[in-house]
């Protein structure tokens, strides 16, 4: 049996590490995913992973488990199977655009598409929400994300905009918004399972004021307190936003826990803030908000 599938990656809005509660949006960067399943040679399902990269700045890798750590995406073949209650040996390899360690969801993305190309390669189907409480029970349970990054993975699963609810694993509200986006990612990586969550919990109070801007759809404000938040918190430098918010752009955020910083920008804004974010070093990634759902998009 074999399955294909992808799934999108994110920004944020708000970051949910200090509150438990997020908001993030869905971004034209794609993971994809091929399970192949087979009949069980003997005792318990064996899954075997594989992760390729070539990202949307044209770096290129192969991985094994020697470079890459593939055990989310061997644990989400797993926790299909047992939802289905079958016992199958099964290969799964993914191929990404999506920058790895940058803050983008890339773990998020890579659950899903995998999740997904599971469910295709069994012929079954789940509603997208029990697929994502999948997705987030695994990270969770391989340790690559803290809160199980819920509001990432829905972002991802449906598209649009989504603010969520993590602790709970709820959706609080899912809307539709268009906007191009400009992604500044800088040489460093930065793991979530290596962030200083103390660090985070002392700004919660005002990651809650930002949280609520979001819930009154004011994303653009609620992104840029989200960011300037955590770079404070985190140790990232604030100039990389500063510099947007002098060029008159009014939504930009670190995103998630680092390295990369995303912008929601009007196509009269890509040109400048291209060109400043440039002349700070690193890439820019130019894409937008995809407000179709994974599922439409079959």
């Amino acid at each position: 049996m074999h399955g294909h599938a992808y799934a999108n990656g994110a920004g944020t809005i708000v970051n949910a590490i200090a509150i438990w509660k997020g908001a993030a949006f869905c971004i034209d960067l794609k993971t994809t995913a091929d399970v192949k399943l087979c009949e069980c040679a003997g005792g318990g399902s064996r899954i075997t992973g594989g992760i390729e990269t070539t990202d949307a700045c044209g770096e290129c890798g192969a991985g094994d488990d020697a470079t890459y750590d593939t055990a989310l995406i061997e644990r989400c073949v797993s926790l299909v199977l047992d939802r289905f209650g079958c016992t199958c040996d099964g290969a799964v390899t993914t191929h990404s655009e999506i920058p790895i360690a940058r803050g983008l969801k890339s773990s998020s993305a890579a659950a899903n598409a995998v999740i997904l190309a599971t469910l295709n390669a069994m012929g079954e189907t789940l509603p997208p929400i029990e697929a994502v409480r999948i997705g987030v029970r695994a990270a969770l349970d391989v340790g690559v994300s803290i809160t199980g990054a819920f509001d990432d993975a829905c972002a991802s699963m449906l598209g649009g905009v989504v603010i969520t609810d993590n602790r709970n694993n709820e959706l609080v509200s899912h809307i539709k918004y268009d906007s191009d986006v400009l992604i500044y990612l800088p040489d460093e990586v930065a793991f979530t399972a290596d962030t200083n969550v103390a660090r985070s919990k002392v700004v919660a109070p005002l990651v809650e004021v930002a949280y609520q801007l979001a819930l009154a759809h004011d994303l653009e404000n609620a992104m840029t307190l989200n960011g300037l938040l955590y770079c404070a918190a985190l140790g990232f430098d604030p100039e990389v936003a500063m510099c947007a918010l002098e060029l008159g752009i009014a939504g930009v955020s670190l995103s998630g826990t680092g390295s990369a910083y995303t912008a929601l920008v009007r196509r009269d804004q890509i040109k400048e803030l291209r060109e400043a974010w440039c002349a700070l070093g690193g890439n820019v990634i130019q894409t937008r908000i995809v407000n179709k759902s994974r599922v439409e998009q079959k």
